[in-house]
């Protein structure tokens, strides 16, 4: 009896003994990680981090704008300081849709449409307060929008131009003023299939849009200028070549 107990305690201690030698020896290898700047993870840091990606292409309508729009917008109404020359600062696309709340497939199929025309996610628009003979209450959704700044903005304007404005039905050009007196232009589109985006198979339903060209101009001549030296067929003139570089 006195020998088994014995045997026991001496297992026990070797137990111990092997336990406080690994945990030993793990915080042993836990500081030497630590000296050499590794983390504690199993998994380590990439010796080199992912390489940039090449930047996007600049569009060739805002290239046309900096070499022969501004030139000439500057030498048309005497411009000397290069900060008149007026530009367009964003381009706003909203649908109305009424039915919105009765017909909610019906307004994600526009706001994917949208999201095809423009490359960009449409933003659904809400109605702020509530109307009683229309049975329109605060917050339902009655449309889309999207507004462009930037790349995607010339990009839009590019095709537009040159794409979809032909593709309007018995076109005579542009109405010549529809402007709001502070250098904002904006234009009614009755059909979105005017746009090359628009698979004619899955369109459910005809719709129309507006859209507005708003710039810094601040006065209508010059934001006409502007948008006729961009290539913005008007009616009654004649026709302009949209400029384009390379």
């Amino acid at each position: 009896m006195a020998d088994t107990q014995e045997k026991g305690a001496k297992a026990e201690k070797s137990d111990k003994a092997d336990k406080a030698e690994r945990a030993h020896k793990a915080e042993k290898a836990e500081r030497a990680r630590k000296a050499k700047g590794a983390t504690s993870t199993p998994e380590a840091a990439p010796a080199f981090p992912d390489e940039p990606g090449e930047p996007a292409p600049v569009p060739r309508l805002q290239i046309a704008y900096v070499e022969k729009v501004r030139p000439a917008l500057a030498r048309q109404f005497g411009l000397i300081n290069p900060h008149e020359i007026p530009r367009v600062t964003k381009i706003v696309l909203n649908v109305g849709f009424g039915e919105g709340p009765k017909v909610p497939k019906a307004l994600e199929a526009i706001v994917a449409e949208l999201g095809a025309v423009t490359g960009q996610k449409a933003v659904v628009t809400r109605a702020k307060k509530s109307i009683s003979n229309f049975s329109l209450r605060a917050g339902m959704a009655i449309g889309a929008s999207v507004t462009l700044r930037g790349a995607r903005m010339y990009e839009f304007l590019d095709r537009f131009v040159s794409i979809a404005v032909p593709r309007i039905r018995d076109f005579r050009g542009l109405p010549a003023k529809s402007f709001d007196g502070r250098g904002n232009y904006s234009v009614g589109i009755k059909e979105q299939m005017i746009f090359p985006e628009i698979n004619y198979d899955k369109v459910e339903r005809i719709h129309g849009m507006d859209i507005t060209f708003v710039t810094n101009a601040g006065r209508d001549d010059l934001a006409l200028a502007l948008l006729r030296e961009l290539g913005m067929p008007f009616r009654g003139e004649a026709p302009v070549e949209a400029p384009v570089v390379g």
